[in-house]
């Protein structure tokens, strides 16, 4: 049997973790997810639903996962130093895309293809 005290430590912590998965959820017109759309590979996507249906969570939980985790990565791989200082400081907003921006990784195929 358990200790009293120790159930209730084990108590508050799962309240805490409820009362904060809990507040995420809550979503205002503020802070609504967006909708984000990406075309991947035959076997990525075979990949993702399979993950999805052993674990029974959806794909969209994954795929937010892995945005979540790695967008630092790609920001520090494709961002200025100081550009990089101004998102995670929170002082850079939205831009309007420059005219000469980099392209994105499949625009070489897409020229290829296409020509």
């Amino acid at each position: 049997m358990v200790e009293a005290p120790l159930r209730s430590r084990f108590a508050a912590r799962l309240s805490v973790c409820f009362t904060s998965k809990e507040q995420k959820l809550r979503r205002t017109a503020e802070n609504k997810l967006k909708v984000v759309a990406v075309r991947v590979e035959p076997a990525i996507e075979q990949r993702l639903r399979l993950l999805a249906e052993v674990t029974g969570r959806k794909q969209s939980f994954f795929l937010q996962q892995m945005i979540e985790r790695g967008i630092g990565a790609m920001e520090e791989l494709w961002l200025s130093p100081d550009v990089l200082a101004e998102v995670r400081g929170g002082k850079l907003q939205g831009r309007q895309q420059a005219v000469e921006a980099t392209p994105d990784l499949f625009s070489d195929l897409s020229e290829e293809q296409a020509g």
